[in-house]
């Protein structure tokens, strides 16, 4: 709730974050451990469905290119967001379908 609040006050300490491909990388690279834990729990625990991984793998790719490729900013990133969201969409909407509970009885 309070990384807004942080991150637009950066600017006041002196740390510029606009344009700056070190942190870009670094948040790739957040995005990219975070997701990766996630859609692998999912597959390993849950669902055995490799696709939300390989949608997600290409999302990343994606925003690696967008980040090489400055000039084709929205060509890249566009794509690379809607990968990345609807692959945890799906890695989420498999762990649903897997966990059928009732009041009773709960099969995985």
């Amino acid at each position: 709730a309070i990384l807004p609040l942080i991150l637009s006050s950066l600017p006041l300490f002196g740390i510029n974050i606009i344009n700056n491909v070190s942190f870009e990388l670094f948040m790739i690279g957040l995005a990219m451990a975070i997701g990766v834990y996630s859609l692998w729990h999912g597959y390993k625990k849950h669902h055995h469905k490799l696709y939300p991984v390989v949608m997600f793998s290409l999302g990343i790719l994606l925003l690696l290119a967008k980040q090489f490729f400055h000039q084709h900013f929205l060509f890249f990133l566009i794509p690379a967001v809607a990968f990345i969201v609807t692959a945890h969409w799906l890695n989420y909407r498999e762990i649903r379908k897997t966990k059928v509970c009732t009041l009773s009885t709960c099969t995985h």
